[in-house]
């Protein structure tokens, strides 16, 4: 049986993990097991913050509307109490939108839960 180099498939495999850490810092972006190394903690650290995102931008939208909620003499918690109870479905997404974009809008919504 014949003898298998692998020196072409390893250099390749190599030059993929130096391609990807293009962009990082020192030694990380050139020595392939700095590389490596490096690639794994920012793979995980993406899907960690991919989930975190969404967790992020819910906290965001709750501040905006509980912001908006106060200046009209009203909770946040008991604004989204009322709004479950008078079965207005609409998500904190929407409603933070509203807050900041259209204010008379989402004013005229806090009227008509207060009745």
């Amino acid at each position: 049986m014949t003898r298998v180099k692998r020196g072409v498939q390893k250099r390749a495999r190599k030059k993929k993990i130096i391609k990807l850490a293009k962009g990082f810092k020192w030694r990380r972006k050139s020595n392939y097991r700095a590389a490596k190394e490096a690639l794994m903690h920012a793979w995980t650290y993406a899907y960690r913050d991919r989930r975190n995102k969404k967790r992020n931008f819910r906290n965001l939208w709750n501040i905006k509307i509980n912001a908006i909620c106060r200046e009209n003499g009203i909770s946040y918690s008991r604004f989204i109490n009322i709004i479950k109870k008078a079965g207005i479905i609409i998500d904190r997404k929407v409603l933070s939108q509203l807050a900041e974009n259209h204010p008379e809008t989402f004013k005229r919504i806090i009227e008509e839960i207060k009745k």
